[in-house]
């Protein structure tokens, strides 16, 4: 049993005065309400009165991390650590799917694993994060890891409009040269890439996105095009393998704008040109060729009334999106230090409820499917306010009714993107557990799986409440064999 007491002190009492007595009873109370069930199964040959044990094997809620790091954190013992964190900590496992890394030549995505995915090459590889492929390992490795150990799979993303991360250098070429030469390019100091910081205005100009489409009809054309393809490809070879999509990805503030525009063929997007009303697009091609089983999500950092209203409008317009995704990023350790220190309302019960009480009238359910708490300074005070952050903000989350899961972003410290916090991370840089860990740990497989003994009913029933998920119910029978049976309690 982990102690998360024995941290409060690193807190101040205007930071307890937020999350008071009452606050925790109430998270208690939802908890119970929300995230357990009663169950009641009919066992054929089971003797009235015999004991049952009741053991939960898995749970309905989705507890997850990225993956992002398999095989390349430098040594065979911390991948080992890493890999061994999927199906005990976690149930589920984000994959990349950023289409610049995956497919930095056309028409030759990195599905299958080379030499330079493997865990020797990264063994060996002295500034691992001057890699192109840093973070965004091969998919089919990841994806049989992950089938072999039952993890439940979630792709990022399928449509972003990110010229940093998402949009590969070779659609970005495409752009006729007249109109590419205005752009801004600069040199990224990390990987040393180009990129585009002032796309929208360096590429468009003071045309209005039909402007541009009529201008270059064939680049239109193809743009949509490829963007389709992308989709169509990534359906056809792994729809039968992953659960869920972030079909599009931080979109609201486009929405927000006034840029989806229906039956457009350009959408002026914040970074560069993209699809017109690629939202819509990306959820009609999505649908078409997933299997129905696969949950498709819309994702995005804005909880604001753009991200609500966006979601509505696609409801409304036809779309299958079955979850919402939200994302919660303390990057700046400053932001962790003025919670601590009682200075902010930030992530706060009431804040954190008002939040998701907005984002829950679209009526669907919710994935926290990005979240980052910084351990400031990464000192014992710095690891103590990131583990009592962790511990009650993921009791909250845990509560509330439409949530469905909880994914933290950077697992290990300092293997994180550009410009986010080094020392973010459960884990050292060297796999060595951080007291946030043991408080994730103990929420997920102690607090929250049910572990009880019931006696059967004179017709064979076993009742018991607890978590939903997967149990194994164990018993012996008339002649002292023990026999056992898994059940779901939904």
């Amino acid at each position: 049993m982990f102690d998360i007491s024995k941290f409060s002190g690193a807190m101040s009492q205007g930071y307890w005065n937020r999350w008071n007595e009452e606050v925790q009873n109430r998270i208690d109370r939802d908890i119970e309400a929300n995230r357990k069930a009663d169950g009641s199964f009919r066992i054929d040959g089971i003797p009235a009165g015999a004991e049952v044990k009741v053991e939960q094997q898995k749970s309905e809620f989705i507890f997850g991390a990225h993956i992002f790091n398999f095989d390349q954190l430098g040594s065979d013992e911390r991948n080992a650590k890493y890999k061994a964190l999927y199906g005990t900590l976690f149930n589920s496992a984000t994959i990349a799917f950023y289409w610049q890394t995956l497919e930095p030549e056309e028409g030759k995505p990195r599905f299958r694993a080379e030499y330079r995915d493997t865990a020797d090459f990264w063994n060996r590889c002295p500034e691992p994060k001057l890699q192109p492929h840093w973070r965004r390992p091969a998919v089919d490795p990841v994806v049989d890891f992950c089938l072999s150990k039952g993890i439940r799979l979630h792709g990022h993303p399928l449509v972003w409009s990110s010229n940093r991360w998402q949009v590969p250098f070779w659609l970005f070429a495409k752009i006729p040269i007249d109109a590419l030469a205005k752009a801004n390019f600069k040199r990224n100091p990390v990987n040393g890439t180009l990129e585009n910081n002032d796309a929208t205005h360096a590429v468009f100009g003071d045309m209005s996105a039909e402007e541009f489409a009529d201008k270059y009809p064939e680049y239109a054309a193809e743009l949509n095009a490829v963007v389709a393809r992308r989709i169509m490809e990534i359906a056809c070879r792994y729809g039968d393998k992953i659960d869920s999509w972030d079909v599009v990805n931080e979109s609201a503030t486009d929405y927000g704008n006034g840029l989806m525009v229906p039956g457009s063929r350009i959408c002026k997007a914040w970074c560069g040109p993209m699809p017109g009303d690629y939202t819509y697009r990306g959820f009609k091609i999505a649908e078409s060729i997933f299997p129905a089983r696969a949950k498709l999500n819309i994702n995005d950092y804005n909880m604001g009334d753009e991200y609500l209203n966006q979601t509505r409008d696609l409801l409304k317009r036809g779309c299958k999106i079955d979850i919402m995704g939200a994302q919660m990023h303390l990057f700046d350790p400053q932001q962790c230090l003025d919670i601590a220190d009682g200075v902010s309302d930030n992530q706060s019960p009431a804040s954190v409820t008002e939040t998701f009480e907005r984002v829950g009238k679209a009526g669907l359910p919710i994935h926290l499917s990005e979240i980052t708490i910084t351990a400031p300074n990464n000192d014992e005070r710095g690891q103590a306010i990131q583990a009592v952050m962790m511990h009650n903000l993921y009791r909250l989350w845990f509560s509330l009714k439409p949530m469905m899961g909880i994914t933290w972003w950077n697992v290990v410290d300092d293997c994180g993107a550009p410009g986010e916090p080094s020392v973010s991370g459960l884990f050292s840089r060297n796999m060595e557990p951080k007291p946030a860990y043991f408080a994730m740990n103990d929420l997920v497989n102690n607090a929250w799986k049910t572990r009880t003994c019931v006696k059967a009913g004179k017709n064979g029933e076993v009742e018991f409440r607890g978590f939903r998920g997967t149990y194994k119910l164990t018993w012996l029978d008339v002649s002292g064999k023990e026999c056992s049976q898994e059940v779901v309690l939904h």
